[in-house]
Order: C-alpha cells, then sequence, then structure tokens
C-alpha cells in the first residue's frame, strides 16, 4: 500500500451498496462482491480498525436509479446511482483513494426533488442498516423500545400511547390500532396470538416486503410489544414464500434476536415471554383478509369466515388474536421511543402518522416513498414521481390495489388520506399506486383488475366466484368490439350487487375499478360499445392498421415484418394492407421508420 493510499484509508471510510429485491435485480450482488474485491487489491484493509466497511443495505427506495451506492468518507456522504460492476473501480481509485468523487455518476438533482417531501418513519433505517446484522439495528436504538415497555409500563400503558397517538392500521381499513389492541387485552383467555401479516399482494405493491427485507428487526421488535399489550405469548409472521430474500432475512433475524435474549423466556430479565413463527403463504391474495389468513396458518384452505366473531374475540385456533400488517407494526417502536404527540403531529386531523406507497407505472421516477398523511396528490406524482414518462399527459391513478378505483387530473389536488381518497371513490389500500397516461385504455385497465380478482377469489361466496366472472365477460367482450347498449347499466348494477352481498373485503371491493372507471371514463366504454373505436388505441379487435400511400417509400419493412403476410406491394412502391388477412398485431406499425402505418 503507497502512502497515499494509507493515508485516505486512515480516514473512516463505509461503502453502503442497496441489496432489496430490486437491488439486487440490477445487480447489486455483483457491484457488493466488486468493491470487495477493488478494495482489497487495492491495499486497503477492510477488516482492522473497521475502517473500511462495506456492507449491504435493503431497499434505499429511487428504485428507478439503481444500484444506488453510498460512500462514506470521514462522515461526509456521496450518493451514486446506476452503479454497474465496470464503474466501481473508478469510484474506488478516484473517491476513495483520491479523494475525488465521481461527478457525473453521482446522484442529480431528481434525488433531491424525490426526497424533498417526504418523511421517513417506516422507512428510517431501511437502506441505512445491514438487515442482517443485529448489531447496526441496535446500534440505530433498536430494542430500546422492548427494554422501556418490559421493564417501565404496563400493557394498558402501552396501548394507551398507541391509542394517543392515532396510528390506524395500514392494511386498508384503516382501523384505530390501539383500540384493536384494547379488544385483545380485554378478551378473557390463558392463550392469544399476535400475527404479523406479510402477504403483501397487490400487482405493482411493494411496501411491507421492503420493509421486511431492509428492516427485518424492527418487525420482530413491534410483535414483542404488541404481544406484551394484549398478553400473547405466541406470533406468527404470514409471509408469502414468492418473497425468498424477506424470508430469508427474516429468518436470519429471528435466529439473531433469540440469540440476544430479545425472544424467548423471560425476554431482557423480564417476567414475559414471547416466541414467534413464520408461516409461509402460498400466494392467494384471498389470504390477505384476516380470516382467510387464519384459515391457512390453521393447515386449512384459505377461506374467509363471516363476522363476527372478530379474530379478536374468536381467531387463530379459536383464541382471541390480533393481526397487524407490516407497515401499521412498522411504526410502534418509533411511537413509543418519540411519544404519541410526536406521531400525532404528522398528517392529518384524522389520518396521523406517515404513509408508504410503491409508487409505479408510467412515472418517472419509480419507487418506494414514504410521505405525512395529507400531502396532495399533485406533489406525490410530479414532485416526487417526477411527472409522467416521456412527458406524456397524466390520465389517470389508481391507487390501492385490484380493489381500489382511479382517480382523474380534475382530483390531483385533493389530500392523500384516507377519507378524501374515499370521496373520490378510491380507497388508501396498503399502498399500491400506479400511474396511468394518455396511452391506457380505461376499459382495459378495469379488465386487467378484474382479471387478477375474479382468477383470485376463494370461490366461497357466490356473489364474489360468479359475480366477477359475469363482470370480467361483460368487460372482455366490450374490449372486443361485442359490447351491447345495455352494458354499461348492467356493470353498475352487478357492481352494488356484489360489493352488498359479498362474503369478505376482495368480494366486496373488486367491482371498485369498474365503477371509478364508469364512473371517469363513460365516454370511453360508450366509444367502445357504441363506435366500437378504442379511443387508447390499445384494444386490438378495435384498432385498423392502414398505410399512407403518399409517404409509404415502399422499403418492405412492414410486409417483412408481418406474421400473416397481409401486406401487398413491390419494393419502392406504395403498400396496401389485406384488412381481411390482418391480425391486428401492430409489427406493421412497430416496424415502419417513415410513420406510414396508421393505427386507429
Amino acid at each position: 500500500m503507497n502512502s497515499e493510499t494509507r493515508k485516505n484509508v486512515e480516514k473512516q471510510l463505509r461503502v453502503s451498496v442497496c441489496m432489496g429485491t430490486g437491488g439486487m435485480a440490477a445487480g447489486g450482488a455483483d457491484v457488493l462482491e466488486t468493491f470487495k474485491k477493488e478494495i482489497a487489491n487495492a491495499g486497503i484493509d477492510a477488516e482492522v480498525g473497521r475502517r473500511c466497511d462495506i456492507h449491504k443495505v435493503g431497499c434505499r427506495g429511487f428504485c428507478a436509479k439503481d444500484v444506488l451506492v453510498d460512500v462514506f468518507i470521514d462522515g461526509e456522504k456521496t450518493t451514486y446511482e446506476r452503479v454497474s460492476p465496470d464503474m466501481v473501480p473508478r469510484i474506488v481509485n478516484e473517491h476513495i483513494i483520491g479523494g475525488s468523487p465521481v461527478a457525473e455518476i453521482a446522484v442529480k438533482e431528481d434525488y433531491s426533488t424525490f426526497n424533498a417531501k417526504q418523511i421517513k418513519v417506516v422507512l428510517s433505517d431501511c437502506g441505512v442498516i445491514d438487515p442482517e446484522d443485529i448489531d447496526a439495528y441496535i446500534g440505530r436504538g433498536g430494542y430500546g423500545a422492548v427494554k422501556k415497555v418490559l421493564l417501565q409500563m404496563t400493557p394498558l400503558e402501552t396501548i394507551d400511547i398507541i391509542k394517543a397517538s392515532g396510528l390506524r392500521g395500514r392494511g386498508g381499513a384503516g382501523f384505530p390500532t390501539g383500540i384493536k389492541w384494547e379488544f385483545g387485552y380485554k378478551a378473557q383467555d390463558s392463550q392469544k396470538y399476535i400475527v404479523c401479516n406479510a402477504d403483501e399482494g397487490d400487482p405493482g405493491a411493494f411496501m411491507d416486503r421492503s420493509v421486511v427485507e431492509g428492516n427485518p428487526h424492527l418487525i420482530i421488535e413491534a410483535m414483542i410489544i404488541a404481544a406484551y399489550a394484549i398478553g400473547a405469548s405466541v406470533g406468527y409472521v404470514y409471509i408469502r414464500a414468492e418473497y425468498p430474500l424477506a424470508v430469508k432475512r427474516l429468518n436470519l433475524a429471528l435466529e439473531e434476536a433469540k440469540g440476544r435474549g430479545y425472544l424467548g423466556d423471560n425476554i431482557i430479565g423480564s417476567s414475559f415471554s414471547f416466541n414467534i413463527k413464520v408461516k409461509l403463504g402460498a400466494g392467494a391474495f384471498v389470504c390477505g383478509e384476516e380470516t382467510a389468513l387464519i384459515a391457512s396458518i390453521e393447515g386449512k384452505r384459505g377461506m374467509p369466515r363471516s363476522k363476527p366473531p372478530f379474530p379478536a374475540q374468536k381467531g387463530l385456533f379459536g383464541k382471541p388474536t390480533i393481526i397487524n400488517n407490516v407497515e401499521t407494526l412498522a411504526n410502534i417502536p418509533y411511537i413509543i421511543n418519540r411519544g404519541a404527540e410526536w406521531f400525532a403531529s404528522l398528517g392529518t386531523l384524522k389520518s396521523k402518522g406517515t404513509k408508504v406507497f410503491a409508487l409505479t407505472g408510467k412515472i418517472k421516477n419509480t419507487g418506494l416513498i414514504e410521505v405525512p398523511m395529507g400531502i396532495k396528490l399533485r406533489d406525490i406524482i410530479f414532485e416526487i414521481g417526477g411527472g409522467i414518462e416521456y412527458d406524456k399527459a397524466f390520465k389517470a391513478v389508481q391507487t390501492g390495489g385490484p380493489s381500489g378505483g382511479c382517480i382523474t387530473a380534475d382530483n390531483l389536488d385533493i389530500n392523500v388520506d384516507y377519507e378524501s381518497l374515499a370521496a373520490v371513490g378510491s380507497i388508501m389500500g396498503s399502498g399500491g399506486m400506479v400511474v396511468m397516461d394518455e396511452d391506457d385504455c380505461m376499459v382495459n385497465i378495469a379488465k386487467y383488475f378484474l382479471e387478477f380478482t375474479q382468477s383470485e377469489s376463494c370461490g366461497k361466496c357466490t356473489p364474489c366466484r360468479i359475480g366477477t366472472k359475469r363482470l370480467l365477460e361483460i368487460l372482455t367482450r366490450i374490449t372486443e368490439g361485442k359490447g351491447k347498449s345495455t352494458d354499461i347499466k348492467l356493470l353498475e348494477e352487478l357492481s352494488r350487487d356484489i360489493i352488498a352481498t359479498s362474503l369478505c373485503g376482495l368480494g366486496q371491493t373488486a367491482p371498485n375499478p369498474v365503477l371509478s372507471t364508469i364512473r371517469y371514463f363513460r365516454h370511453e366504454y360508450e366509444a367502445h360499445i357504441h363506435d366500437k373505436r378504442c379511443p387508447a388505441k390499445v384494444c386490438k379487435a378495435l384498432l385498423t392498421f392502414t398505410i399512407n400511400e403518399s409517404t409509404c417509400t415502399g422499403c418492405t419493412a412492414c410486409a417483412r415484418n408481418c406474421p400473416v403476410g397481409a401486406i401487398t406491394g413491390v419494393k419502392k412502391t406504395p403498400h396496401r394492407i389485406m384488412q381481411e388477412k390482418c391480425i391486428k398485431c401492430g409489427s406493421c406499425f412497430d416496424a415502419c421508420k417513415f410513420h406510414s402505418v396508421i393505427k386507429e
């Protein structure tokens, strides 16, 4: 090691590489290993005195910029975006050794804009600590809330602080968490259970998965507190098997917690004992509903049952059970440590705190965000999200997943909270937020979400089993150009019947995308049905492809790419599409460099 390298090594050095699912998909593991190799090759000892700490972190949030890498030298941070293994030698040589950050691959102004209006509570340690190192969590105050509760507070005092905070369930319904815990506390039984619902299955949603991947000890700590509050001795984390990274890190964290005395008998020398088990779900969306989830843990088919009795009275194995989703629980340690008043100061009068959203779709800055309740929807989409991809026109945003509704440009200035979203025909849900642009067909969007909910229906109740199937059949018929004049009215009536008579939340909310798209985009339904035309030019059965002979150069690209030989013409003369043979695949449209193929 030369003197210049040694001089820089004497500074405290830390490198953090995003290794959530998104970061790993972008090549985070290779980037991490390349950093280790390059620093070793440079003669920098990564172990002695821990002067150089190279570690993984969970999701950093700005997924559009993965792989994100933080380089800390004596506490001064430089963040690099879209890092690939071939960029690492330059970062090591110019920045870590040479002391000059590599400006052209450092994050740009949009990174600051992405974070400017966020307030991170649940995500405050995600992307900061190594999720596979309990000491990293403890170093940020982890398990301090457990010590405070078990050694200084009674169960009722614990419940009272959660009630005073105004925390509401983040799984969709928004029920007050403290009141739910109080129900569990008052239930008379020698055996009670706490269940963490990590069965996140909404299309485009990855909030809970990212929290478990990035900070699993936070969920364990919260479950200990919840169990103490209601008097439970056993907890379950119900998590889908399709989240292998989250499952791996959760199991590792459970072993670490047991080894440090945070799980098991007489936790940290108290009289309280508690253990957590992991139950893998098979990917059934309906198991996000609490009674179906309970049935699945019990080894039965995941199907909901009617309520009452509610799980707080008669839940898992017939015993009182409190179920909270990942994000709800993730707020608990912070509330205990910082106080109810602090949490209640965030958000709105009825919707306290922050909310985590998975921002996806036709948006420039896709990623995981956490914002204060009451923020304007416009601020999320056009400031944090950076606006619509390719600068196209905003059309709608679907909140609440397949059970939510579409919100249009007319409502972009609403506050994002439980009541405001409900007022415009949508829901908060667990936090999925899918943005759509001018090229999206809203009839097709409704059909897409119905395909999902219909296939995920457990089939137990007739309104959901048959009703969603009928809705999907009607929507399919409309997108195929076979719609009837009575279809819109039929969709509305059938949707309301399904909502009113379905057994569980899946059926009761499945028609929401249909009703909201009819409410705001009735003209698109009418165009499909009456004019046999798709305004967004998405539904293939309603498209017609023709060639503008005045601009066609006869290059033959369209004919060469047509899979059914529907295009005639000789080279350097205008071509023509035989409509009787055309299968409307769009290959000719994509192949034409002169924009002579017209899609109508």
